[in-house]
């Protein structure tokens, strides 16, 4: 099964990005991809835990406790430990959860938003997150079914795991699980974001999934296309501005308007 895939324009882009969503229960066009999108195709899809490097897996729990320690509590909705790491995620911590959208417009936009990397090819892996839940722990695919849900919330998490110990215990075999975040920050709801997360510290994700053919594809997108991809976004309004409100946001994304063509 060849799971990469070039695209040749634009429109071609668009083609793969939103082909297979069409759900005949429903009758309507529900994908059931997660799209992560990086400005090289070369990049790995590591946890920003693995990136930190040394003794790292030892450390996850002193950076998260030393997190929650030091952070103010209102923070987060409730003390538990999947907000404390979503929120932990989002401001830079790191940690053993992986950035995902349900949006294959903002996947698009991190992959082509970095002006410094138009010299290389970009990527947007997309994750079938419902053919993954068929080998998540009996317990968590029993959850998912009584909810009617492919994905589950912080909420739904834990009440049946209340530690990372606990999600490591589930499976002798490692598995990664799709998890909403709790929508306390506005750049969670406009990114229509929500992250993976695995069993074991050290699993990377492109080298899990190369065990799983049927779940993925990672979709190339030329250097010489990516001039092109980031001016129609910025006419439809997927920027920085949007994506990450604030003067942060506003700051990033003037500053890349109005730099020069390379």
């Amino acid at each position: 099964m060849n799971n990469e895939y070039r695209v040749t324009s634009y429109n071609d882009l668009q083609e793969k990005l939103f082909e297979d969503s069409w759900n005949p229960n429903l009758g309507r066009f529900r994908s059931r991809y997660a799209f992560r999108g990086l400005s090289n195709d070369d990049y790995k899809l590591e946890t920003t835990l693995i990136r930190l490097g040394g003794d790292y897996a030892r450390l996850e729990n002193h950076l998260l406790r030393n997190f929650s320690k030091y952070a103010h509590q209102s923070v987060v909705e409730k003390d538990l430990i999947w907000h404390w790491l979503s929120i932990a995620q989002h401001h830079g911590l790191p940690t053993r959860l992986l950035d995902w959208t349900y949006s294959p417009y903002v996947a698009m936009h991190f992959a082509t938003a970095n002006i410094e990397k138009f010299d290389l090819d970009g990527v947007i892996w997309a994750v079938n997150y419902v053919k993954l839940n068929r080998v998540l722990p009996e317990i968590l695919r029993d959850e998912l079914r009584k909810e009617g849900a492919n994905v589950l919330t912080v909420k739904l998490l834990a009440e049946h795991v209340g530690s990372l110990k606990e999600l490591d215990s589930l499976s002798e075999e490692d598995f990664v699980l799709f998890i909403e975040p709790p929508s306390i920050d506005d750049r969670f709801i406009n990114q229509f974001a929500f992250f993976s997360i695995a069993s074991n510290p050290n699993l990377i994700l492109d080298k899990w999934l190369q065990q799983h053919p049927d779940m993925w594809q990672k979709i190339i997108i030329p250097k010489e296309l990516k001039w092109e991809i980031r001016d129609k976004l910025d006419q439809a309004n997927i920027t920085e501005r949007v994506l990450f409100p604030g003067l942060d946001g506003l700051g990033q994304w003037l500053k890349r308007q109005y730099s020069p063509k390379r």
